[in-house]
Parts: structure tokens; sequence; C-alpha cells
């Protein structure tokens, strides 16, 4: 039995049974002394032990009691009399103590049955301020100081453990391995809202988001996301086989094909958790063998990662390296090609630590043309979701992305999607994948499998990031693709225009090589990042600081992609841009420029 008094509001007792953030633990119950978490056994006598004796101001005082109501029992004679001379003691006993000091309806209830359930009751506190709990004042005095003469009403059951037909959500308590449905309460049911609260709109938006207000967030990775994904991660618990998430997460494959415009049933999209890094380790375990060739056309920090990732499991890697914020020339890529032959070719589409865009279509056409065995592999985790890619019509192999950025779900999710060339060279191997996790051997069948609703395993997916993702794909693809992609260009046109205006000239000078979803812009000789990013912290913005290590302290990066540039409601732009000018005006004060 516990019995507890809070003036915390019952909104914000999700901790139950644990109470942690209750400001009392200790009450007086009759001549009995109870802590939080105690039994009916008393903790100790009221002359030896310590109780608080004020009750700061409040609105509610809140009693907290355990019941459990029982079809097959005798019912209990009216509710009355002191439980310190009651001639039992127990639940019971306590309860009828609550109840009667509440005045509440007259409850059948047996004798000693067992604990389970909880019950919130509310008592209005008197005008003349709160209360005194002392160690020899007993519960019901307390209450008639608190509603002599007012009648008690029920706020909520916050357990559906006394009538599993109430709609309510599931509380990991004590209690919770008794699920048997027991008779309804006779207590009127008013469940209490427990919905988060809106924010208040702004005069530039009629409905704002539900998030807690927060500094916006606009780096290439991770984004902000849209309220209806951030609402799919809090899907209640269930099994990662069952017929519910495992139609959830086939939809998401197919959704996936849409995403990447590919209708060719041999390709295979693959989802597994982890971040974009592991696509990097699902392409060099299973598509390349030690000693191998792979040419990697190295735009930035990006190119570098990938191609040590590769020599980690034995290729032999070429790095075509292009000048910083430029992207190698297509004769050079062709002369490459024609040197030695090569396993794969690998090129970021977008290279986050400098904002280079590649054309990934032409890369691929002289692919075709020059060495048609090679395969395609394309690193998109900052392009997917924001460029235009057509993976069949483009003949690519394999794109990897990741779930934080363009696409606009949460970080844990690592995508990569295969042509059928891709798996039949990986299902040819001639050694076995160098990894366990990474092997495809492993996750195609499980993927196969989900995209046929069927239950499959290997190792546990993250659920609620798989709703999450089912989410924002439902809504990325509920339209043309090509409308998406002119979304992001021109908010990319309008950020490059201000950046321009505001003097300041970005890393990928040359506008082919500019991506869409993000800018690069280097800053006004004699500042750095630590002089700007404070400033636009301050102002509720973050951009990024400098990746690229020859030029770290040169730049910063700004994201613009996903749900910023995509919610006509949002003025995610105006606000950066307009952050981004006043910092740099305070900036250049500060260092007397």
């Amino acid at each position: 039995m516990t019995i507890m008094l809070s003036t915390k509001d019952p909104l914000e007792l999700p901790q139950i049974p644990m109470f942690s953030r209750s400001p009392f633990t200790e009450l007086c119950s009759g001549n009995r002394l109870y802590r939080v978490g105690d039994s009916l056994e008393p903790r100790s006598s009221l002359e030896n032990s310590k109780a608080p004796t004020n009750i700061p101001p409040s609105q509610y005082l809140y009693i907290l009691c355990s019941q459990s109501p029982s079809r097959s029992s005798p019912p209990l004679s009216p509710i009355g009399g002191d439980p310190r001379t009651s001639q039992e003691s127990g639940p019971s006993a306590i309860h009828e103590a609550q109840a009667r000091t509440a005045r509440t309806p007259k409850l059948a209830l047996p004798r000693g049955s067992l604990l389970r359930g909880l019950q919130l009751f509310q008592l209005p506190l008197p005008k003349t301020g709160p209360p005194r709990l002392t160690p020899r004042q007993p519960l019901r005095r307390i209450s008639e100081k608190l509603a002599p003469t007012s009648t008690t009403q029920r706020l909520s059951l916050i357990s559906r453990h006394l009538d599993q037909r109430l709609p309510l959500p599931e509380l990991n308590t004590p209690f919770s391995t008794e699920r048997n449905s027991l008779a309804p309460d006779d207590l009127e049911y008013k469940p209490i809202d427990r919905s988060v609260p809106s924010a208040p709109p702004s005069p530039k938006s009629p409905t704002m988001s539900s998030q807690p207000p927060h500094n916006t967030l606009l780096i290439p990775g991770p984004i902000e996301f849209d309220d209806a994904v951030l609402q799919s991660m809090s899907h209640y618990a269930e099994s990662h086989v069952a017929p519910g998430f495992v139609k959830v997460f086939g939809e998401t494959l197919t959704l996936l094909r849409k995403l990447f415009q590919s209708t060719n049933p041999s390709a295979q999209p693959f989802l597994i958790s982890g971040s974009g890094t592991l696509g990097w380790d699902l392409v060099a375990a299973n598509l390349i063998e030690r000693g191998e060739n792979a040419l990697v056309l190295n735009t930035g920090y990006f190119g570098d990662s990938f191609g040590n990732c590769l020599t980690t499991y034995g290729a032999e890697v070429t790095h075509l390296r292009a000048p910083i914020g430029d992207r190698p020339s297509f004769e050079d890529v062709e002369a490459a090609l024609k040197e030695k032959s090569y396993k794969l070719v690998t090129v970021t589409h977008v290279d986050t630590s400098t904002g280079v865009l590649n054309d990934i279509k032409r890369v691929a056409e002289i692919v075709r043309r020059v060495s048609p065995e090679t395969l395609v592999i394309v690193d998109g985790v900052c392009s997917v979701g924001s460029e235009a890619i057509a993976f069949d019509e483009w003949d690519l192999d394999a794109v990897v992305t990741a779930s934080q950025k363009a696409i606009g779900c949460p970080p844990g999710l690592s995508i990569v999607y295969c042509s059928g060339r891709a798996v039949e060279r990986a299902q040819s191997r001639q050694t076995p994948p160098a990894s366990y996790y990474a092997s495809m051997a492993n996750w195609l069948p499980i993927m196969q499998n989900y995209e046929a609703c069927k239950p499959s395993y290997f190792a546990t997916p993250p659920t609620q990031l798989v709703h999450a993702l089912h989410t924002t794909l439902s809504q990325i693809t509920a339209r043309p693709m090509s409308e998406r992609f002119a979304v992001h260009t021109a908010a990319s046109d309008k950020v490059k225009a201000a950046v321009a205006e505001l003097g300041l000239s970005q890393v990928a000078a040359k506008p082919e090589c500019q991506a869409h979803g993000m800018t690069a812009m280097y800053l006004p000789d004699g500042l750095a990042p630590p002089d700007v990013l404070p400033g636009l912290l301050k102002r509720g913005v973050i951009f990024a600081a400098g990746l690229h290590k020859e030029i770290a302290t040169k730049y910063i990066r700004f994201g613009h992609m996903g749900v910023s540039v995509t919610d006509p409601q949002r003025n995610d732009l105006e606000k950066a841009l307009g952050a981004l000018k006043e910092a740099l005006a305070e900036a250049k004060q500060a260092k007397g420029l």
C-alpha cells in the first residue's frame, strides 16, 4: 500500500510508482508513518519519525492510494470510522479512511484485497492557505482542514489495471504483471488530458509546432523534423515481428523505392539500424574483395573517409582529388578509368564538408561507356531527398544514405539502395564478407521477407525509428519528387543570393558545383567560426563550423533542407539569414573590422 501527498499537477506524475519528483517523501497516516514506496507495514512509529511540517502553497493537494476491487469478495459495510480504531488493518482499512475523509460514494471493496491499480483524487485547498502537516496529526484531520464540506472528484485512473476497457496508456508499475479485467469502478470516469500543450502561434504562422521552444537547427544534418515524424517516434512498444510492425516495415521499404524513383524489381533497399557510415561498410564488405581496385572521386572530408573504409576491408584505393571547392573533371574521370580496371567507383553526391555537388548522372554515363563492369557507388547521405536521383534511369549500382538529413527522420537508420547487379556481385563473392553485421548475405532475406510482409529476424530493428521513417517517406512521396527538388532549388537560390549580398563567397565557387540542400561560406578575413556562431546561437539559430581540415577555421556551413524549406508555414530561412547578417555585423564590430 502506498499513500502519498503531492502538490504536483497530475500531468507531471509519469514516474509512478517512484514519484521521485514529489516534494513529499513521507506521510503520516493515522498513528503510523509511511514513506513513498512502503507497504502497509509501518516503517516506524510517529514518535521516532520525522515528517514534513509544511506544505507549499498550491492550487490542489493530491492524495494517491492503491486498492483493488474484486468480483468475488463480500462487500464492505458502510464506510466510516477511524483507521486507528478499526478492527482490521490493511488496504481496506486505509482505503476506508481515505474514502471517508474524501467523502466519496460508498465503495464495495473487500477487506484484505490485493494491491493493484492506482487512483488519483483531488481535494481543493482552503482559501486561508496551506495546512500544516505534523508528526502527530492524522490524515483524517488534514483532510477535514482541506475540505470540510466538499465532495471529491476523481480525476482519472492512471493505469488501465482496474478496467482494461478504459482507453488509457499502460504504465510500467509493480502491478503490471496482473492484467485480468476487473469490475468497473462506480465513480465517474473522467480521463486526464495528457496531450502536449501547443506553443502559442506567432504572428507569421497560423499554426505552430507542438515541439518545445528550441533553437532552430540549420546544420547539414541532423535537421529540423516535422511534428508528425516526431510523434511517430512515440509509438508504443511492439514486437519487431508483430504483424502490424512487419506491415509498416514492408511499406517503408516500398516507399524507399519511390524515393529513389526506382521500379526495377531486381533492385533491393536495405534498412538497417546504424548511421550513414554503416552504408560504407555494407559496400566495402560485400561489393569489393581484398586486393581489388576502387576509384574514389574525392571532393572533401567524406571522400577521404569512404576511401579509408574501403582500405580497411583490403581494397586498393585510388583517390582522384579535386581542388577544394571543386569536383574532378569528367575528362579526368574518363582518363582514370582507362588507366586500370576498377571493381567500383565511389562518388560523393554532396560532400557535407564543402557543399560541393557532383553530377552523378554524367559520372555514371562515363563509367558505363568506358568500364561497363565497374559498379557506380554514390554516397548520398547529404543529397537524398534534396537532390534529384533517378536510380534506374541513371544506371546506378548503390546509393548510401541515412535518415537524419533531407529525408527528415531522426538519426539511427542506415539506408542502402542496391541494383540487382550489385546484389548479384555480393552473392558471387570468392571470399565471405569481412563483416557479420554488414553482410548482405544476412540482411538480404530479412529485407525481402519484410517487404513481402513476412516476419523475419537477424537483428532487432529500431521499431520507433521505422515508424518515423514511414511517416516522413509517406509525406515526401505523396507529391511528385520533381516538386520537392524544385522547392529545394528555389530555397538554395534564395540563400546563396543573400550570402552574396553579405559579401561572402562560397567554398563551392562554381554554380554547377553548388549543392541545393546546404551552403558552405567563407567568413570575412579576420573572422573565424567562434566569432560568428555564438552570435547566431544568441539569435536562436544553429549553423555548423567548418569540417574540411585545410580550411576548417575559415568557413561555416548552413543546412537548408527538409521541413525547413518544404513547410510554407515555417520561416526558418528568413530567421537564419537575418541572424547571419546581425551576427556578422556584431562580430566585425567586436573585432574592429
